[in-house]
């Protein structure tokens, strides 16, 4: 099949609402926002209260928390599923092979991110604000949602960063979810498989679909840091 063929009936599948391509589709983003909503309810707290909290190996925790946003996707996969297999300490809960394995995969890859950018912007905040809100009677513990709430803009920037690694991820999906055809089959790991099979047309659909995808989170991102610009100054 040519090249503008397959790109013809990609996009056929797309507007017709494709059933295959709307499930791999909805399953991917099911995972994926689930991941990144976990990931973002943990890491905000534990960021801030690093950024604000002095004690002993904070500095090689801090150091610990950077070199994880560079996590590899295979290793995060190979992590969970050594914890999540028969032998493994969660191995009776059977979530091998699951959604919710997928799940706590993109979560331990998110997780960094996020915790280590609203560190970053927590601690430059309690520099600029420490005087003020500790006059006001605001303790470092009172201080956290304060924080946060003044760094939304920010932050939020730093969650879409972790939703586009997500969603784009394919290396530790596949270790854990393995893959199955209407269970854990997502856009990154469908593509592979498609392509590998010649099936263009389903690939390229999932593809655009995908870049689509990234280019709404990379805008949302630019309107975020713009908006926060535009505040501060």
């Amino acid at each position: 099949m040519s090249g503008s063929g397959s790109f013809e009936q990609a996009l056929n599948l797309i507007f017709s609402f494709d059933p295959a391509l709307m499930e791999i589709i909805a399953l991917s983003l099911r995972v994926s926002l689930t991941a990144v909503v976990i990931a973002a309810v943990l890491a905000l707290p534990v960021g801030a209260a690093i950024a604000l909290f002095r004690f002993p190996g904070r500095g090689a925790l801090v150091t610990v928390l950077n070199a994880l946003m560079g996590l590899p996707p295979v290793v995060a996969g190979l992590m969970v599923y050594l914890l999540l297999s028969r032998a493994g300490p969660l191995g009776s809960l059977g979530l091998l092979f699951t959604p919710t394995a997928m799940v706590v995969a993109q979560t331990l890859l998110v997780f960094p991110i996020v915790a280590a950018l609203s560190r970053q912007v927590v601690e430059d905040l309690w520099e600029e604000y420490r005087e003020q809100l500790q006059s006001l009677g605001c303790n470092r513990l009172r201080a956290i949602p304060t924080l946060l709430w003044d760094a939304r803009f920010s932050l939020i920037t730093g969650v879409l960063a972790g939703f586009g690694r997500a969603s784009a991820e394919v290396g530790a999906v596949l270790i854990v979810g393995g893959n199955i055809d209407g269970v854990t089959r997502m856009m990154t790991t469908a593509i592979a498989l498609e392509t590998s099979k010649g099936n263009l047309p389903l690939a390229l659909g999932l593809g655009m679909v995908l870049l689509l995808l990234v280019a709404i989170i990379n805008a949302a991102a630019y309107q975020m840091g713009e908006s926060a610009k535009r505040r501060l100054g």
